[in-house]
């Protein structure tokens, strides 16, 4: 029994020069189903394998950047560096969180915004 609930696909993408890989759901979870396509990650890492967290569409996850607990990640946002989405949190649009920045509790960042 796996404790993993993505994996990293074979299909992939560079962006500024780092490989990102679309993860895909292995089993079911929150509004998630086996078998969705998700996002683009540049490690597992990216996502916590604990509770909702998920990467929809072509948003991207990648460096140090985590998403956590029932967080969501989705549009054409993107969140890296060391930056954490975690809580309840979504980040969407065109939105971008990066560096040291932390997005939790019932936070929304979309549109354009950055953080």
């Amino acid at each position: 029994m796996t404790n993993k609930k993505f994996k990293l696909t074979k299909e992939t993408k560079e962006v500024f020069g780092i490989k990102l890989y679309r993860i895909e759901a292995i089993s079911d979870f929150g509004s998630v189903s086996k078998g969705d396509k998700g996002g683009w990650v540049d490690k597992e890492e990216n996502v916590s394998i604990v509770g909702n967290a998920w990467v929809y569409g072509d948003a991207q996850v990648y460096g140090d950047a985590w998403v956590c607990g029932d967080a969501w990640v989705y549009g054409d946002a993107r969140v890296c560096g060391n930056a954490q989405v975690y809580g309840d949190a979504q980040v969407y649009g065109n939105a971008q969180v990066y560096g040291d920045a932390w997005v939790c509790g019932n936070a929304r960042v979309c549109g354009n915004a950055q953080v």
